[in-house]
C-alpha cells in the first residue's frame, strides 16, 4: 500500500533521515519505535505529505507523494487520517464540530448526513452525549478518543498515528490501544504508529520497525523483535521494557523473516 523509499532530510544542515525505507502493506498497522529524538515524527510528515525529503520517494498505490501537485495531494489527503501527539482539537469549537469539521470542509454530505455520522463516530469511542462539550471541558483520554474520531469519520484507508498516547496515565493509555485496535479490526485501514508505550503497542500491530541513526534498522513481526540478534536493536528492546518483562529468545530460523541491517551477533 505505501513503499517509503530511501528517505534522506537535513534541517539547518544537520541529517535526520539518512535513506530510510520502509514498506506498509495493505490493511497492516506498523509500529515505529526507536530512541527519541530519531526523526519518528519527521518520518510521519513525510508519509502524509506534509513534509516534501531531499531525496527520496513515498509511493501510495503507485503515486509518488512527492512529486504530485498541490491539488492532487489534497486529494489524496483525504483518504488518510492523522492522529496528532496532541490532539489538534479546534478550542473554540465543540466536540460535534471539531468531528464534523473535515467532513463539512471536503465532502458535501448534507447536515443531516454530517450529524448521523459525527454522532455514530462519537459513540464508537466512546463519547455519546460529549457533542456538545468544548476541549478544555475533556479529559485527556476524552480529548484523544475526540481527535481519533475525527481522523476516521471519512472512513481513512491509511492511518498514521504520533504518539497518540503521550502525557497519559496507563489506564488510558491501555484504553486508547484498546480502541485502535479495535477501530482497525472495524474499518481495517493500514498504517503506521509512532510510540515509546513498548511492550504494549506490540499486543495490537502486525509489524515493528525500527528506526535508528536516520535508517530503519529493523522490520519484523512483534515476535521477530524478540527474537532478534542485532544487538542495538535488543539494546534498544531491553532498556524500554520493564524488567519484569524483558524476555529474549533464541530465534528459530524457520520463523524468521525480519529484515536485519548491520546485524551484529549477540
Amino acid at each position: 500500500m505505501i513503499a517509503i523509499q530511501n528517505l534522506h532530510k537535513s534541517f539547518g544542515g544537520v541529517p535526520v533521515l539518512k535513506g530510510a525505507s520502509l514498506d506498509v502493506q495493505d490493511k497492516d498497522v506498523v509500529a515505529l519505535i526507536g530512541p527519541s529524538g530519531e526523526g519518528k515524527s519527521v518520518f510521519l510528515k513525510h508519509v502524509a505529505g506534509l513534509l516534501r525529503p531531499d531525496e527520496g520517494r513515498v509511493v501510495f498505490n503507485g503515486k509518488d507523494l512527492c512529486h504530485m501537485r498541490h491539488r492532487e495531494l489534497a486529494a489524496l489527503r483525504g483518504r488518510f487520517g492523522f492522529l496528532f501527539q496532541n490532539g489538534a482539537l479546534f478550542d473554540s469549537m465543540t466536540v460535534f464540530e471539531n468531528v464534523a469539521f473535515p467532513l463539512r470542509e471536503k465532502t458535501r454530505l448534507s447536515e443531516a448526513d454530517i450529524r448521523t455520522r459525527v454522532l455514530g463516530e462519537l459513540e464508537q469511542v466512546g463519547l455519546e452525549g460529549a457533542e456538545d462539550k468544548y476541549p478544555a471541558q475533556l479529559s485527556g483520554g476524552m480529548a484523544k478518543r475526540a481527535a481519533l474520531a475525527r481522523a476516521l469519520v471519512r472512513s481513512p484507508e491509511i492511518m498514521l498515528f504520533d504518539e497518540p498516547t503521550t502525557g497519559l496515565d496507563p489506564i488510558i493509555v491501555h484504553s486508547i490501544h484498546a480502541l485502535i485496535a479495535a477501530t482497525h479490526k472495524r474499518l481495517g485501514f493500514g498504517g503506521i504508529i509512532v510510540s515509546h508505550e513498548i511492550p504494549e503497542v506490540f499486543g495490537f500491530v502486525q509489524k515493528v520497525a525500527v528506526l535508528h541513526e536516520g535508517v530503519i534498522r529493523f522490520v519484523g513481526t512483534p515476535k521477530e523483535i524478540f527474537a532478534t540478534r542485532d544487538s542495538v536493536v535488543r539494546d534498544f528492546i531491553r532498556g524500554s521494557l520493564p524488567k519484569a518483562e524483558y524476555r529474549f529468545s533464541e530465534p528459530d530460523p524457520a520463523e524468521s523473516g525480519a529484515i536485519e541491517k548491520g546485524e551484529t551477533p549477540s
